[in-house]
């Protein structure tokens, strides 16, 4: 039985996104921390994730040469969504994804990056949360890693489907947001399995679920 993982930046207080979903407070200059996030991608053999958040990375990481695409690119990929098939044509772009356009430069190409027709045969998990995760960890491979967005994530934290939390702690306190374990209907103990600080000021805290 692999692990799932669910990966996520968050800030100090608490939240996974701004109220707006620009999240700009994500993207510091630390590329320190940055290189670790996308190294640690590398664990997954499966990337999960929900339909919206599908839709804005299908839109960006198959001609993306950041950092963060290779491995984006050439793990397999699962979307849930109760649409089923349906969800992976409604496209939906979100502000946060029309802000990084407008600020990609260099980083991205004309030509299609290895691996990107990954984004266009997913895994479509319209069944039951429950089980469509005990199917996919019962799969043999490296762990899950879960990506969200909110609600999906949220859904992953409330179910007890989390094995691990691979939290990049971002240096900013942002009063108000979208926070991760609001779902809980009673405290939840981690275990940290380990921590490392980085020149910018993040954190990479990585808990098992107790």
């Amino acid at each position: 039985m692999r692990d799932q993982i669910l990966k996520m930046s968050i800030s100090i207080d608490g939240f996974v996104s701004d109220l707006d979903g620009r999240n700009t407070w994500m993207f510091g200059a630390d590329r320190e921390a940055k290189a670790w996030s996308a190294d640690y991608l590398w664990n997954a053999g499966l990337h999960i994730m929900g339909s919206r958040s599908f839709q804005d990375m299908a839109a960006w990481w198959p001609t993306s040469t950041d950092m963060f695409a290779p491995p984006m690119n050439q793990i397999p990929k699962a979307v849930f969504s109760r649409q089923g098939a349906a969800a992976l044509g409604n496209r939906h772009d979100t502000a946060a994804l029309d802000e990084a356009r407008a600020k990609a430069g260099a980083t991205q190409s004309a030509e299609r990056q290895p691996g990107a027709d990954s984004w266009t045969d997913p895994y479509v998990a319209s069944g039951d949360l429950l089980e469509e995760i005990a199917r996919l960890k019962a799969q043999e491979g490296k762990p899950i890693i879960a990506h969200g967005g909110v609600r999906f994530a949220r859904s992953l934290v409330a179910s007890g489907l989390v094995d691990q939390y691979a939290l990049a702690v971002a240096p900013v306190a942002l009063g108000q947001g979208l926070p991760l374990f609001s779902d809980l209907t009673a405290p939840k103990p981690l275990r940290l399995m380990s921590s490392q600080a980085f020149p910018g000021g993040a954190v990479a805290q990585i808990y098992r679920a107790s």
